[in-house]
C-alpha cells in the first residue's frame, strides 16, 4: 500500500481498455490513484483502503448480463465523491434505482457532441465555453431513467442522460470517457471531480522516489538482487533507483541477445561502466538466443522463447555472482496492460511482453519491478529526479525483444544485419532533421516478402522495408508522425543507396488503435 499520508482514489475496473488512461490523466494532477478490478474490491478492501474518492470505469458488459461486473453496495455508503464512466454510469443508475436499456438504435460509437442544460454543476466549471463539447462515447446500452436525487446536466442525441449528478451526495455520472484524447476538455472534468473530493495533490515523482525505495528495502532485505539491464530508459532508471535502495546488493546483467541495434551493445556497457558505479556483467548470448529462435515465424512463440530464455541467462548468472534471490526489471504499467489487466481485472490481451508473459513459473527468483506502476513519460520524470542526464531519458523506446519484434517471419543473422544498418540511416536522417525528440518512438521493421527492383541496368530481387515513426504520450495511443514527401524520399534513396539487401521502402501510416506501435 502507498504511504498513508496521501489521499487515495480508487478506480473500479470493469474491463474497459482505456481504464488506465484514467489513472494517466489523474496523475497528470499529482493525485495517486489505484487501478482494482471489481472483484476484489470488497468490503473489507473498502475498510482497508479507504479512499477519498472512487471512479467506475467503462467496460463491454451489459448490466443485463448474467454476472455482470458489480461493485459491492457499499462502495455507495462511503460517504465520498463517485464518478461513474460510460458503463460505470450504468452500473450507478441500475443499483441506485434508475434504469438502463438495451441499445434498439440508441448506442453512439465514437466522436459525439453533448449540450448543456440550464443548471450550472462544479463538475462541469470551464466546460461548455460554446453551445457544446466535443466527447467520446462507446455504449450500446443507454440509461433511460435517471436514479432518486440526480439530475441532468448534459444530453446528446442519444444520450438523454449524457452528464448526471446527484450535488447532495457528491455522485456523478456520464455515458463518455472524458479519459481519451477525442474528449479534448476531459482533463478539465478530472480536475473538477478531484477537486471536489479534496484532493491535496501531492503525489509527485520525488514522493514516488521515496516511497519506492523504501518499498525495494522492505521486499529485499539483506537478499541479494540481479537486474535485468536493456540500457533502455525504463531498465536504466530501475536500475539506478535500485542501486539507490540497496547499493551493493545490486548486480545488473546486460544480455547481449544479437538483437540490438547497430553498436548499441558496446554503447550501453561503455556507458554503464564509465559514468555509473554500477556492478554490471555483459552477457554476450547472441548465439543462444539466434540459435534458439531459428525456424521461428509466430510472433508470440518469440516473445515467450526470449522470455523463457532471459529468464534462463539470468539464472545462469545469479549463480556466478554466488546466488541471487531477487530479478529486477524495468516492466511498465503499458506493458502489464496490454499482457493482462493490471490487476487481474477482466480487460483482453492484446500481446504478451517479454517480461510479463513469457516469465516461466518455474523461475527461482521473486521479481522486483518498481517501475511496474508507471508509464513512459512517468519514468522519464522519474529519471530526473534521479539525475540521470536529460539525453539518455530522451531516447526512443526500445522494445526487450529487440529487432525481434521487427523482423517479421524467421529471424536470420542476415535479416538482423540489414535490419541494423537500415535502422541507423533512418535514425540518422531523423536527428539530421531536428525531429527526433518531436518523435516518441521510431524504427524500421523488415518484411517478410522480396520484391524486384531495378538498379542500373540490372534487376534486384532484395527485402522490402517499413518505416514507423509515431507521436504518443504515454504509448497506449499513438498516432503515425506526418514526415513531409521530401523527408521520406531523401530517407528511401539514402537507405537503398547505402544499405544491400532493400530495393523498396514504405511508411507505416497506421494509428494506435487499430495497430500496436510495434509490428509484432
Amino acid at each position: 500500500m502507498i504511504d498513508q499520508s496521501h489521499d487515495r482514489l480508487l478506480i473500479i475496473d470493469f474491463g474497459s481498455q482505456v481504464t488506465q488512461l484514467i489513472a494517466r490523466r489523474l496523475r497528470e494532477l499529482n493525485v495517486y490513484c489505484e487501478i482494482h478490478p471489481f472483484q476484489k474490491v470488497t468490503d473489507a478492501f473498502l475498510a482497508d483502503f479507504q479512499p477519498r474518492a472512487v471512479i467506475l470505469s467503462g467496460g463491454p458488459a451489459s448490466v443485463f448480463a448474467d454476472g455482470a461486473p458489480m461493485p459491492p453496495s457499499t462502495v455507495f455508503d462511503l460517504g465520498v465523491p463517485i464518478l461513474g464512466i460510460c458503463y460505470g454510469q450504468q452500473v450507478m443508475m441500475h443499483v441506485l434505482g434508475g434504469k438502463v436499456e438495451r441499445g434498439h438504435g440508441t448506442a453512439e460509437f465514437g466522436r459525439a457532441y453533448v449540450t448543456p442544460m440550464t443548471q450550472k454543476l462544479a463538475l462541469l466549471d470551464g466546460w461548455f465555453q460554446t453551445d457544446r463539447e466535443q466527447v467520446w462515447m462507446s455504449h450500446g446500452d443507454h440509461v433511460s431513467a435517471i436514479a432518486p436525487g440526480f439530475e441532468v446536466y448534459g444530453t446528446s442525441p442519444n444520450a438523454p442522460f449524457a452528464i448526471t449528478g446527484d450535488v447532495k451526495r457528491n455522485f456523478y455520472a456520464v455515458q463518455f470517457h472524458p479519459e481519451v484524447h477525442h474528449t479534448p476538455n476531459g482533463a478539465k472534468l478530472y480536475e473538477n471531480f478531484v477537486a471536489l473530493a479534496g484532493f491535496k495533490g501531492d503525489w509527485t515523482m520525488g514522493a514516488y522516489r521515496e516511497e519506492a525505495i523504501a518499498k525495494i528495502r522492505e521486499q529485499v532485505g539483506s537478499g541479494r538482487v540481479i537486474c535485468a539491464l536493456s540500457g533502455g530508459v525504463d531498465s536504466s532508471v530501475a536500475a539506478v533507483l535500485i542501486h539507490e535502495a540497496i547499493g551493493e546488493q545490486l548486480t545488473c546483467v546486460y544480455v547481449d541477445h544479437g538483437l540490438m541495434r547497430k553498436d548499441e551493445s558496446a554503447q550501453v556497457v561503455g556507458m554503464f561502466r564509465e559514468h555509473y558505479n554500477l556492478p554490471l556483467i555483459h552477457a554476450d548470448e547472441s548465439d543462444l538466443f539466434l540459435g534458439t529462435l531459428e525456424g521461428v515465424s509466430d510472433p508470440e512463440t518469440k516473445r515467450k522463447i526470449i522470455g523463457g530464455l532471459f529468464i534462463e541467462v539470468f539464472e545462469k548468472y545469479a549463480k556466478e555472482i554466488g546466488g541471487a534471490d531477487f530479478l529486477a526489471q524495468g516492466t511498465l504499467y503499458p506493458d502489464v496492460i496490454e499482457s493482462v489487466s493490471f490487476s487481474g481485472g477482466p480487460s483482453v490481451t492484446i500481446k504478451s511482453h517479454h517480461n510479463v508473459g513469457g516469465l516461466p513459473e518455474r523461475m527461482n527468483m521473486q521479481l522486483v519491478e518498481p517501475l511496474r506502476e508507471l508509464f513512459k513519460d512517468e519514468v522519464r520524470a522519474l529519471g530526473q529526479e534521479l539525475g540521470l542526464p536529460a539525453s539518455f531519458i530522451g531516447r526512443h523506446p526500445f522494445p526487450g525483444p529487440g529487432l525481434a519484434i521487427r523482423c517479421p517471419g524467421e529471424i536470420t543473422r542476415a535479416k538482423l544485419d540489414i535490419l541494423r544498418e537500415v535502422d541507423a540511416v533512418y535514425i540518422d536522417q531523423i536527428r539530421k532533421h531536428g525531429l527526433y525528440d518531436e518523435i516518441w518512438q521510431a524504427f524500421v521493421a523488415i518484411l517478410p516478402v522480396k520484391t524486384v527492383g531495378v538498379m542500373g541496368d540490372g534487376r534486384t530481387y532484395d527485402y522490402a522495408c517499413a518505416l514507423r515513426a509515431v507521436t504518443s504520450v504515454d504509448g497506449m495511443t499513438a498516432d503515425y508522425y506526418p514526415f513531409t514527401h521530401e523527408f521520406l524520399g531523401e530517407t528511401a534513396t539514402r537507405i537503398i543507396n547505402e544499405v544491400p539487401g532493400i530495393n523498396r521502402v514504405t511508411y507505416d501510416i497506421t494509428s494506435k488503435p487499430p495497430g500496436t506501435i510495434e509490428w509484432e
